[in-house]
């Protein structure tokens, strides 16, 4: 048996937050693998469900990101699993939005709801860091991960939770590389270029097309004007010349 924990904070306040898109990931997870209902078990929301030929335990603590340990490390106890049973997926402000990483251990990074996690479970569980952009600056850190992602966000958002869904059996049988190249092929192929940069030059305007008749006229050269005689007299005249 495997747990799969999406870290976020509880209730309709945070549900859009560049800091809940773990939760995403999980109910993302959950609906294209045909989990259980969701239901309430170690101060989390749980469902039951495979993955390849792996149960699965999905998670998402209800403790707000801060405790989240405290749910993954109860569920854990519970069932006798080690923690390199574990998955955790979270934001990181240091990928860019849409990257996604996988490693196992390492240190917290500055996430909360992961030093949490290594203080109840210990660091050997597997991490799936979801990329959510840095801001530019320490001081506009809080306000960021608690910001929701806005309208342009979720074209690559849905794209993203969507691969990730499709590719979680990847996980559960331990092809981390699988999943990142899945994850990023997916992005590349299904958004479409958005820069400046990127934009097909403009189309020349075609020259400006004559009407049938005038294409079928043939074209003769012009009369050459009389320069003596009556003729010109009249000529001259009627142009005003002397």
């Amino acid at each position: 048996m495997q747990i799969l924990a999406g870290l976020g904070n509880p209730g309709a306040k945070y549900a859009n937050n560049r800091h809940n898109v773990g939760f995403m990931a999980a109910d993302a997870i959950a609906r294209r693998h045909s989990f259980s209902p969701w239901s309430k078990k170690f101060q989390a929301e749980i469902a039951e469900g495979r993955l390849g030929g792996d149960k699965v335990l999905l998670i998402k603590p209800q403790t707000f990101m801060n405790l989240s340990g405290q749910a993954v490390g109860e569920a854990l106890r519970f069932y006798k699993l080690d923690p390199s049973t574990v998955t955790v997926l979270y934001d990181e402000i240091d990928l860019a939005p849409g990257k996604i990483r996988v490693k196992v251990g390492g240190g917290s990074g500055g996430h909360n709801g992961i030093r949490s996690l290594d203080q109840h479970i210990g660091q050997n569980y597997r991490r799936v860091r979801i990329g959510v952009g840095h801001p530019g600056a320490r001081e506009m850190v809080h306000g960021h991960v608690l910001g929701d992602f806005s309208k342009a966000d979720r074209e690559w958002l849905d794209v993203l939770l969507d691969s990730i869904a499709g590719a979680a059996d990847m996980l559960a049988r331990g092809d981390d590389s699988g999943f990142m190249n899945r994850v990023t092929l997916d992005l590349r192929e299904k958004l479409q270029p958005t820069g400046e940069d990127d934009a097909p030059p403009p189309k020349k305007k075609a020259p400006k097309a004559q009407s049938h008749i005038r294409q079928a006229r043939p074209q003769q050269p012009m009369a050459k004007l009389p320069e003596t005689g009556p003729m010109a007299a009249m000529l001259k005249k009627l142009l005003g010349k002397d």
